[in-house]
């Protein structure tokens, strides 16, 4: 009875212990989620660091170059791409009807769909609040701000002290197991920092290519405000199958507003990129790096939103690459060793640390 008891006992300690840090961590979710994304953000750079490391540059100085030109790239798009975009803003704003007479004057000139648009923005224009009433949400929105600056600089802090102290952390972790366990530990880390870094190195890639290539392809056929529908198309690349679809589906529609055949011209231009980016690029760029199926994709996506919020869709192939390794590893019983991860951009030299 007395053993029957301890048991017990021990067995609702740790039952209860694991339900105290799962509600804990469930309460810094969002601190958790930024953390990996610092995480996914070292797995980028990491080869970039290595292989200046072997030029005999310092971790930290390598570090610093790399978001030197991260903002220089950034800086340099927005000086390039701003100015024609507000062009392209402003001349939209004016040629929108501004008062609730001129919407319903173009309503009334309207007929089908493009009515009940107009009908639909004359009564939200009604509803606009007054300026007193703009004061509470500007506010928030500076506190908002002040918040995304935070985890950026939270993010990139993080994701430097993490190129320096992964090895550390993965040597205490080994430590805990046992002996022979301890290998394959480390190659299954190893084989989800490389997965984590091709795959966010391949997406930067592919955002930028596609990006560019579609916005000429929009100025080329004459489509309204083709840096912006571009741009946005790069943007959104980033959540995949969801992303691309609502790309398409923007581009067709601001292209309706000129003709069908513009239309149709805009929805082939996003069908011959999404083939070519699947069929092509994708293949060679990427390879398997994370090798999930549409289908997991969607799922992943929406459980992510769904329990993070809607910036965490972001993370949400990440995540779903990191449990596909573990399942294949602890589940399927494959060795981590042996499977094969694209470098992207870097050589697999180049992921061994100095």
């Amino acid at each position: 009875m007395a053993s029957t008891a301890k048991r017990a006992a021990v067995a609702t300690l740790v039952v209860g212990g694991v339900v105290v840090v799962a509600l804990a961590l469930w309460k810094i979710r969002i601190l958790v989620a930024l953390l990996f994304l610092a995480f996914i953000v070292a797995a980028a750079m990491r080869p970039g660091v290595e292989r200046l490391a072997r030029h005999r540059v310092p971790r930290g100085v390598g570090i610093g170059l790399h978001y030197i030109a991260l903002f220089a790239f950034i800086t340099g798009v927005l000086w390039l791409a701003v100015p024609r975009a507000t062009d392209q803003v402003s001349r939209a704003v004016e040629s929108l009807p501004s008062t609730p007479e001129e919407l319903e004057a173009e309503a009334n000139a309207s007929s089908g769909w493009r009515r009940d648009v107009l009908e639909g923005l004359q009564g939200r224009l009604e509803e606009l609040p007054s300026a007193n009433e703009l004061v509470d949400p500007a506010l928030e929105a500076g506190l908002i701000g002040v918040e995304i600056a935070v985890g950026i600089f939270f993010v990139l802090a993080s994701a430097a002290y993490w190129i320096f102290e992964r090895d550390r952390a993965v040597n205490l972790v080994t430590s805990l197991i046992p002996r022979p366990q301890r290998k394959k530990v480390r190659d299954t880390w190893d084989l989800i920092d490389l997965k984590l870094g091709a795959y966010v190195r391949g997406q930067a890639l592919l955002i930028v290519a596609v990006g560019t290539v579609l916005s000429l392809a929009f100025w080329a056929i004459g489509l309204p405000y083709w840096l912006l529908v571009g741009a946005f198309a790069g943007i959104v690349e980033i959540v995949p199958v969801i992303g691309p679809l609502l790309a398409g589906a923007v581009a067709v529609g601001i292209g309706l507003t000129v003709s069908w055949q513009l239309g149709l011209a805009a929805g082939l231009i996003v069908l011959v990129v999404r083939l070519l980016e699947d069929y092509i690029v994708i293949p060679r760029v990427l390879g398997d790096a994370v090798g999930l199926s549409p289908l997991l994709v969607l799922f992943s996506i929406t459980s992510t939103a769904l329990l993070f919020g809607e910036f965490a869709v972001l993370l949400a192939i990440p995540i779903a690459a990191v449990l596909a390794t573990l399942v294949d590893v602890v589940v399927r019983g494959k060795d981590p060793a042996d499977e094969d991860v694209p470098a992207v951009i870097f050589s697999a030299r180049d992921t061994e640390t100095v």
